[in-house]
Parts: structure tokens; C-alpha cells; sequence
């Protein structure tokens, strides 16, 4: 059974920075496409960046996070990481992982197989 397990979320100050994990177990990723996403009550999951499987890991950030966010993987712990600095209240989302053995959109939730529970971040301002 596969299951991805996020953490590291929480309650922060505009401009504070956090480092969110998931861990993965029941698969090794190393050839998967990894992936954030976001969501707020009421609107669509977002996406928010991409380790791009067919393109050896190749990193994939939406414009709303470029430059704020890094994301990265430790492939022995099967652990995904998603560095976010410079946080703004408009940040504040339910974050998830997710993981894609397949080629298709890395920016559609429906491009994905398993996701996480999800990690609650608030940005106050």
C-alpha cells in the first residue's frame, strides 16, 4: 500500500519561511514525477511545483512560487521537500504531495495517482 505522508506545516508570519516533507512508503520514487499542490475551501487544487520524472528530476514551479520556493528530494529517505520562503497570506492553503509513475501534465491534479492527507499552512500577515 502506498501512502505519502506530509508534515512540517503550521502557523507562520508573512515573511517567515517553512519546509514542508512528505514521506513515501509502499514505493520508491526515484523515476516518478513528485509534485505540490495546494487548495483552499472552495477552489481548485493548485498546483505549485514538480520534480519532473521524465526529465530526470528536472524542477517545475508555478509563477506564484518561483523564486520563493525550492523543491528537492532525498531519494534514500523517500522523502519530498518543498522549501517556501518569503511567505504571504495568500500562501495560506492546505498543501499535499503527490506522486505519477505516468507522462502527462505535471500541473493537473488528475495527472497523479497518490496524495498525501495534506499539511494545513496559515500566513499571517
Amino acid at each position: 500500500q502506498v501512502q505519502l505522508i506530509e508534515s512540517g506545516g503550521g502557523l507562520v508570519q508573512a515573511g517567515d519561511s517553512l519546509r514542508l516533507s512528505c514521506t513515501v512508503s509502499g514505493r520508491t520514487f526515484s523515476r516518478d514525477t513528485m509534485a505540490w499542490f495546494r487548495q483552499v475551501p472552495g477552489k481548485e487544487r493548485e498546483f505549485v511545483a514538480a520534480l519532473i520524472g521524465w526529465l530526470g528530476g528536472s524542477p517545475s514551479y508555478a509563477d506564484a512560487m518561483q523564486g520563493r520556493s525550492t523543491i528537492s528530494r532525498d531519494i534514500a529517505k523517500n522523502t519530498l521537500f518543498l522549501q517556501m520562503n518569503s511567505l504571504k497570506p495568500e500562501d495560506t492553503a492546505v498543501y499535499y504531495c503527490a506522486t505519477s509513475s505516468r507522462v502527462a501534465s505535471i500541473t493537473a491534479p488528475d495527472g497523479y495517482d497518490y496524495w498525501g492527507q495534506g499539511t494545513q499552512v496559515t500566513v499571517s500577515s
